[in-house]
């Protein structure tokens, strides 16, 4: 395949826009090489601006679960667009869509709608400090929560120390509210609560990471953190922003069977568009401006296309849920595939899947955390990936993000991604 125009993209970009794009990881830097630049997709496909076809395994890093150009969701925007792009003033169908998604998140009474998971993650945690009383929270390393200065925190050196910034302009007093703890390490909790009984606001997590590849959690561990919480009088936080609406119509809380006290929402949730929510408990979100006095406020938050586009969609999983099975078939069949493949090779590898959620890592040990995903050996997946790209198929440029499959890839894309793995394999 020839990427010429999207090279001289990328150059053009790069005098313009910091680095040529407008999320890091887009850039290509983990993978080496020129990123793709795409013009549209269709289903299952991206088509770049050489004209080439890729069968597309991240679905834009998640809301895309019916494919790309889904039609009643375009129908609703273009719909939605005649009548005016942004109001600042409240709609009615700000009310359809919470009601909806209330109906399908389970355990949450009320939902307020922002612009991104960023902006979710943040505020579920000022409103955990605010309606706590408590500043600390604990994170857990490699789980990726948007780039809020809170969130933007590595591990000390062990799972009892404070955090110390990861990126410059995080202050030292802001990382010092924040404590790490390895995912998947109960005791790591518990030593933290045992340090700080009386400090902690809330516990946020990715009930299933993404952000270190596929991660689900071991058994126990969720319900444990649920104790701890319950314990110490500790909100507990899912961060759903890739899960919620993916993993099952009530996302990771439905399909896991734990409650959370703060659920955060995006990508699924609007369609496509620019989107995040977080919901709660009428007790926990009546702390919320402007019933109470935790604030939080956005002159977009609400808008009607991205209501309109997240209406239709999650209509659209509400009718036919059956969708959630036939994606972890479709999921299994590409991890059996790939198992097959990699299993008769000399090549290391583990895969992690839940659901429609899958990762491959390249490392004989079980990849149960950050810093076992950490093990995977980078010059591997960086010919995996260009071996994939030059066959056609598009996965995630980093060995630190889960795939994304969607429900418009067909059996025959699956079987033609295995057998492209069977070609790459003998070059790796």
């Amino acid at each position: 395949m020839q990427y010429h125009r999207s090279s001289n993209l990328f150059k053009e970009a790069k005098a313009v826009i910091p680095g040529g794009v407008n999320s890091p990881v887009r850039a290509f830097k983990s993978v080496g090489g020129t990123p793709i630049f795409v013009e549209r997709a269709q289903g299952a496909y991206l088509f770049d601006a050489d004209g080439n076809k890729l069968i597309d395994y991240i679905s834009s890093w998640g809301p895309m679960i019916l494919g790309h150009a889904y039609p009643p969701v375009l129908e609703a925007l273009k719909k939605s667009a005649d009548k005016g792009t942004s109001f600042g003033i409240p709609t009615a169908l700000e009310t359809q869509i919470a009601t909806l998604a209330l109906e399908m998140a389970p355990n949450m009474d009320k939902i307020r709608f922002v612009n991104s998971g960023t902006e979710a993650c943040m505020s579920a945690v000022r409103l955990a400090r605010g309606a706590s009383g408590k500043e600390k929270i604990i994170k857990f390393a490699g789980c990726y929560h948007g780039h809020s200065d809170a969130f933007l925190i590595q591990a000390g050196s062990g799972a009892v120390t404070f955090g110390s910034p990861s990126s410059p302009g995080v202050t030292k007093g802001t990382a010092q509210d924040t404590l790490l703890a390895p995912y998947n390490n109960l005791e790591a909790v518990q030593a933290l609560f045992s340090e700080y009984p009386d400090k902690i606001a809330a516990i946020i997590i990715e009930p299933v990471a993404g952000n270190m590849g596929c991660i689900p959690p071991v058994d126990g561990f969720l319900e444990g953190l649920r104790s701890l919480c319950d314990q110490y009088a500790t909100f507990l936080i899912f961060d759903e922003v890739m899960t919620g609406f993916r993993l099952a119509k009530g996302g990771a809380q439905e399909l896991l069977g734990i409650k959370a006290d703060i659920v955060t929402f995006g990508k699924v949730i609007g369609g496509g568009l620019p989107v995040g929510a977080f919901a709660a408990s009428n007790e926990i979100m009546s702390y919320l401006a402007p019933d109470g006095p935790v604030y939080q406020a956005g002159t977009l938050s609400g808008n009607p296309l991205a209501m309109a586009s997240g209406l239709a969609m999650l209509e659209a999983l509400n009718k036919d849920d059956a969708v959630f099975g036939r994606l972890e078939k479709k999921t299994k069949r590409l991890h059996q595939g790939f198992d097959s493949v990699l299993s008769s090779s000399e090549v290391p590898y583990q895969i992690n899947r839940l659901g429609s959620m899958i990762s491959i890592h390249f490392t004989d040990q079980p990849v149960i955390d950050f810093e076992t995903a950490a093990y995977g050996n980078n010059d591997y997946f960086k010919k995996f990936f260009h071996g994939m790209l030059k066959h056609g198929i598009y996965l995630p440029p980093s060995a630190f993000e889960s795939y994304f499959l969607n429900d418009a890839l067909s059996y025959d894309d699956i079987d033609n991604t295995i057998e492209a793995l069977r070609l790459v394999v003998k070059e790796i």
